[in-house]
């Protein structure tokens, strides 16, 4: 360094830094609508206004009204950033003091020593203010008074920058033990010499300045990232934590910019990578913390048993076990299972035997149930159980329906409830047992009583004749147990006849042979066969057999055409065992 050139210094230090401030004023007021007056402590620090470089130490700058940023910076200190608001034809008065932060930077180191524009802003590895180190009058010199920006062995994006131009931007590639010197005046021309100190130093204070001399020691940048927890499930949270020290900026992949030091929860939807960047004048570095998501999802489907049994007779569902059906997932937060549709994750579902079969026959059918687990990362996981249905679909039981057969002219207007013979009460007591026996099976099932009377006689007696028969077969079902509103009856009196064809036809299908008095006189067989009351069975239409009782002991009591006597009648009842007549009602 020349003697001019360190009596000029010199003079400078010597000089108030507010009076150099004032000087660039008053040129600078010619054009600005206000003036920033700004007084900084340290007197080293340099002052940028909205992210511009302006100049070192205390000034007063020309600015445009209105709201600005003015940011004060000094490596070794903590910055401090303020809002201003400039008047026009005004003066702002700022002051800004800054506080020393940062431990010291052990070597070893090299030099990084910059020729020309003293005022103009260095940055390493950044251009902005975040990445500032000093400004170009701090590092250029190491003769009687030592300017140093010392840096570990690397190379380093150097900006050097002022009022809103880059003057030269360059790497700088620096050993450990060599000064490298770049020339400004010169584009950035670069040579390197030995710098012995940097073996010899020990850990240095981040600043230390004097009247011409400057050492600024630039430390490391160190980070660490890591993760509450590295395996997780899909879904699950896991907090990362960072720290990052001489950082100028933070980010982290799949999260961005952060803070230097912080926490952030993450729910990752497969295995990532967070990379953690950390920039400084310093350098770089990078941590990674990986999350390993398990994003296939657990299932278990199971039923209690193979198989469940059904048996329905008619209308009636006469047996129907069940079997219980049991799952559980694990990693998914949706489950269906069909045909069940949509069910909780973990749970139990009693399944009764249901078969879609509808016709009457024997059943064996496989339902398969199955089930399906996923999670939003995309894991899926499919389990099946099939259920076997075993049975039989079977008609209800056969109502037996066979009409019955009166004396002639019974029961009399006298003796309403004497007529009904021993063998035609057995006939009504089947009837009965087999109406109960379905009834169970088929509720809708009713009783319909037609009275008939053969030819002889009025109409008007035959219609009445023919009433009191069907009561008194309605009255002896209803003292067998069938509900007396599931009986109508109905009178025909003589208007429905069975001709004599019909009757011979009927004679020669029933399977009890007539007697030979019977077939000897057609017309007193033809006059008892519409001696009867017919029983059709609703709603399905069932008509009752017309069968003679031709072997039967009361078969000639029947039969004849005259009207037998009560004793006759009675007797029959009485020696063969025949029905109790049932209990006629008081109204009756």
């Amino acid at each position: 360094m020349t003697r001019t050139k360190l009596l000029r210094q010199a003079f400078l230090f010597a000089i108030p830094i507010l009076l150099i401030g004032t000087t660039t004023a008053l040129a600078q007021s010619k054009t600005g609508n206000g003036i920033l007056k700004i007084h900084v402590n340290p007197k080293q620090a340099y002052v940028f206004v909205d992210d511009t470089a302006i100049s070192d130490g205390s000034q007063a700058i020309a600015l445009d009204a209105g709201r600005h940023t003015v940011e004060v910076r000094n490596y070794g200190y903590a910055p401090q950033t303020q809002h201003v608001e400039i008047t026009s034809g005004k003066k702002t008065e700022l002051t800004v003091t800054l506080q020393p932060s940062g431990d010291k930077v052990a070597g070893p180191f090299g030099d990084i020593e910059l020729k020309g524009h003293p005022q103009a802003a260095v940055l390493l590895n950044g251009n902005t203010p975040a990445f500032f180190v000093g400004h170009v009058d701090e590092f250029d010199n190491n003769w009687l008074w030592h300017q140093w920006l010392l840096v570990k062995p690397g190379t380093y994006q150097v900006t050097v920058m002022q009022k809103g131009q880059t003057i030269w931007s360059g790497p700088v590639a620096v050993d450990a033990g060599k000064r490298v010197i770049v020339d400004l005046n010169r584009n950035g021309a670069i040579k390197t010499k030995n710098f012995k100190p940097g073996f010899a130093l020990g850990p240095q204070p981040r600043f230390e300045a004097g009247i011409a001399s400057a050492k600024v020691p630039i430390a490391p940048v160190t980070a660490q990232l890591s993760a509450s927890q590295t395996q997780t499930t899909c879904g699950q949270s896991a907090e990362l934590n960072w720290k990052t020290a001489d950082a100028a900026e933070t980010s982290i992949t799949n999260i961005g910019e952060v803070e230097g030091s912080g926490n952030h929860t993450v729910a990752p939807t497969q295995t990532t990578a967070y990379e953690l960047v950390a920039r400084g004048p310093g350098g770089k570095v990078t941590q990674t913390a990986t999350i390993d998501v398990d994003t296939q999802p657990t299932a278990t489907l199971e039923l209690s048993q193979p198989d469940v049994r059904y048996h329905k007779i008619g209308d009636k569902v006469v047996e129907q076990t069940s079997a219980t059906l049991t799952w559980s997932s694990s990693n998914a937060d949706t489950v269906t299972i069909q045909p069940l549709g949509s069910v909780a994750t973990t749970g139990t579902q009693n399944i009764e035997a249901e078969p879609g079969q509808t016709r009457i026959g024997p059943i064996s059918q496989d339902v398969t149930y199955t089930l399906s687990a996923a999670n939003p990362c995309g894991g899926t996981a499919t389990r099946t159980a099939t259920l076997h249905f075993v049975g039989s679909i079977d008609p209800a039981p056969p109502v037996t329906l066979a009409s019955v057969f009166y004396p002639s002219d019974y029961p009399q207007r006298r003796r309403p409830n004497l007529g009904l013979v021993s063998s035609e009460g057995r006939v009504l007591t089947e009837e009965a047992t087999t109406f109960k026996s379905n009834e169970q099976y088929d509720p809708n099932n009713r009783l319909v009583v037609v009275g008939h009377a053969d030819v002889r006689g009025p109409k008007k007696y035959n219609l009445t004749l023919s009433e009191r028969r069907a009561k008194l077969v309605r009255d002896y079902l209803v003292s067998q147990g069938i509900a007396a509103e599931k009986i109508e009856t109905r009178a025909e009196g003589k208007d429905s006849q069975l001709d004599e064809q019909r009757v011979e036809e009927l004679q020669s299908q029933n399977t009890q042979k007539p007697q030979q008095w019977m077939t000897s006189r057609k017309k007193a067989t033809w006059l008892a066969y519409n001696r009867r009351v017919d029983i059709i069975l609703e709603p399905a239409g069932q008509e009752s057999t017309q069968a003679y009782p031709n072997d039967t002991p009361d078969a000639h009591v029947l039969w004849q055409r005259q009207t037998p006597s009560l004793k006759s009648v009675e007797k029959t009842e009485r020696v063969q065992g025949g029905p109790q007549n049932p209990t006629v009602a008081s109204n009756q």
